[in-house]
């Protein structure tokens, strides 16, 4: 149902400002749980506005969004941690573990403890590549390098650092 007169929520700076609150609160301590009543006192509108503009403006429904941004919790923790799966899922804000896998296969299309598996076999086959191609990966692109070197040389910044180090 189209309202003539209200202004959508990506058009409103109040509004969005107020939406942005919320957001940010869900991405701050996205473990916890965020009821829409508990996301519209945050900004400080009624629950349906809020989940109606929060939907307008971002794209997608708050639970929905929580939903992405524990997954995407999870997978940093899955590849980079050697947490066990269990206590990825309650410090992620999953009150089960069966949910948390199921949740996350049906968003990833994998099982947890296979991408685990994946990302522990690509740090393997690091070993296998080149230093010098895993260093030139880390290297800035050479437009912004040579944009750095012509600032730091206007501004002196350059000689300053050859100083120090003589």
């Amino acid at each position: 149902m189209n309202r003539p007169n209200v202004t959508p929520a990506s058009q409103d700076p109040a509004l969005l400002r107020r939406l942005l609150r919320a957001k940010d609160r869900m991405d701050a301590a996205s473990h916890e749980e965020w009821p829409v009543g508990r996301l519209a006192q945050v900004s400080g509108v009624s629950e349906a506005h809020f989940a109606r503009s929060f939907k307008q403006a971002f794209g997608v429904p708050p639970h929905r969004y929580l939903l992405t941004r524990r997954i995407e919790r999870a997978m940093a923790l899955l590849r980079d941690t050697d947490q066990p799966i269990t206590d990825i899922a309650f410090a992620t804000g999953w009150s089960s573990l069966g949910t948390f896998g199921r949740t996350f296969r049906d968003v990833t299309g994998d099982s947890p403890s296979a991408v685990r598996a994946r990302a522990r076999a690509a740090t393997h086959d690091l070993g296998r590549v080149p230093e010098c191609i895993v260093n030139a990966a880390h290297r800035p692109d050479l437009k912004t390098a040579v944009s750095e070197k012509r600032r730091q040389s206007l501004d002196g910044t350059n000689e300053t650092v050859q100083q120090e180090i003589s």
